[in-house]
């Protein structure tokens, strides 16, 4: 586990000391001003809270919802912050847990390309409780959300062996340093009360991928949210924890990656090099891996004489993890969907796109999907990328095509711009929201710096008709 050497200050006195992560990554979320984040990284930030209202809004349909409001219901709270869509309040820690439950719902909010995480489903709703309960602007939302993805992003890389073990989910793992950043960050903690509540949301970091195709696995960054915004009430009252969960002896990286964690990741180039920046809104309502095999797919789709009919067989080369972590040739349910890729595939040829009514029990189980499955045969290969695939399609009447794609639609290399992210927003809000409050809504979050309070957010994503 490499912990680095001794280290130094930036320029401006943050902890730069990779032998002290969990210090220095306290202190660079305590204390980074707003002036020093760059215009490209806050820019990213909206872009980031763009996509996860959008998917949000999108899930509140969802049933798995409804179970967890019915158990919140039951048990009560102060009523300090919304669940997103509706025109009620919970407690900070209840509102934490649902907004990342609907965020990661449909399998459609975003990814950390360099370790497969999703860091904005454990972090924005964090920030977004504690900065709708104090009336914070939507400036103070936004720096404290970019700089708790920063903080999930690092603490992601320094583990990011963990995903090759296919256990432990690295989004409820990681997730809790990201909900924990935001939330300190939105309480005014200093940077040693900080260190401490990154240190009790570490020592709550769980999700295991045996949950994968459930309800569970949207729960793990749920949980996350959650955790951190415990662990922030927690440290602001005094409660104690160790000051060095992350790079510690019995800490997070000796737990969860403890033949190759890496501590050095969490710290080195704090302000010079940006993370978050390699954050990504999905294109696709499935498992990131599956991205690749949707494009070369859907180029398929505008092939002379090709149809889901005529198709004899589909061959090609994927990186290895999109078979250890994506198959699933005969997904039953909507949710098992979502994670194979082999339906991803499907339903990218036969309906042109992959937007969430293309992962549902019906769609999974349609004859058309399950033949066309059946035809899908992938290799694994280490030459190539996570982002890409190399795949022949062949026809009944002999005749072949083959794509090969470079860099996935919505990569860091080819990325959904500002443009699709709109078109997004658009068709996900506009499906529980009227088209005038989708465009205010819109244009607010581009503007979140003149926002004088987040509840003006919260007011515009409320559903007319809410079912609770």
């Amino acid at each position: 586990m490499g912990t680095g050497g001794e280290g130094g200050r930036h320029e401006d006195g943050l902890i730069m000391n990779t032998a002290v992560a969990t210090a220095g990554l306290a202190r660079f979320v305590a204390e980074t001003p707003a002036a020093r984040i760059p215009g490209a990284v806050l820019h990213q930030g909206k872009r980031c809270i763009i996509n996860t209202i959008a998917v949000a809004l999108h899930s509140t349909h969802d049933p798995a919802l409804q179970m967890l409001l019915k158990v919140l219901a039951a048990e009560g709270g102060a009523k300090h912050a919304s669940v997103l869509g509706g025109s009620f309040k919970t407690s900070l820690q209840n509102a934490a847990l649902a907004n990342g439950l609907l965020v990661h719902l449909d399998d459609y909010d975003d990814t950390f390309f360099p370790t497969v995480l999703h860091p904005s489903a454990p972090t924005i709703p964090a920030a977004l409780a504690l900065a709708e309960q104090g009336k914070r602007s939507g400036q103070d939302f936004l720096i404290a959300s970019i700089l708790g993805l920063e903080a999930c992003c690092r603490t992601a890389l320094a583990i990011q062996g963990v995903r090759h073990g296919a256990v432990w989910h690295m989004t409820g793992t990681a997730g809790v340093f990201g909900s924990a950043a935001a939330a300190g960050r939105l309480l005014g903690l200093d940077a040693g009360t900080m260190a401490i509540a990154l240190s009790l949301a570490g020592t709550q970091a769980s999700g295991l991928r045996e949950t994968f195709g459930t309800m569970t696995k949207a729960f793990h960054p749920a949980r996350a949210a959650q955790s951190g915004v415990l662990a922030a009430l927690l440290a602001q009252q005094g409660f104690t924890s160790a000051s060095t969960i992350i790079e510690g002896r019995h800490g997070f990286i000796a737990a969860f990656a403890p033949n190759d964690g890496d501590a050095n990741c969490i710290t080195d180039g704090l302000l010079e090099r940006w993370e978050v920046m390699n954050n990504a809104p999905k294109p696709y309502a499935s498992a990131i891996l599956s991205h690749p095999l949707i494009d070369a797919m859907l180029d398929f789709r505008r092939k002379p004489g090709v149809s889901p009919e005529q198709v004899a067989s589909i061959r090609g080369r994927v990186n290895p993890l999109t078979i250890k972590l994506e198959s699933r040739p005969n997904p039953q349910t909507g949710l098992e969907g979502r994670l194979s890729f082999q339906h991803a595939m499907t339903m990218a040829l036969v309906d042109g796109v992959c937007f969430p009514a293309q992962f549902t029990d019906a769609r999974v189980r349609d004859p058309q999907a399950i033949e066309l499955r059946s035809k899908i045969a992938v290799e694994a290969d280490a030459l190539i990328a996570q982002d890409q695939c190399e795949l022949t399609l062949t026809l009944h009447d002999g005749r072949s095509y083959t794509e090969r794609v470079a860099h996935a639609t919505g990569s860091p290399d080819n990325p959904v711009t500002d443009v699709q992210l709109e078109r997004k927003f658009r068709e996900l809000a506009g499906s529980v929201l009227p088209k005038a409050r989708v465009r205010r809504l819109l244009a607010a979050l581009w503007q979140l710096e003149q926002v004088a309070d987040v509840g003006e957010i919260i007011k515009l994503c409320r559903i007319p008709r809410w079912r609770q």
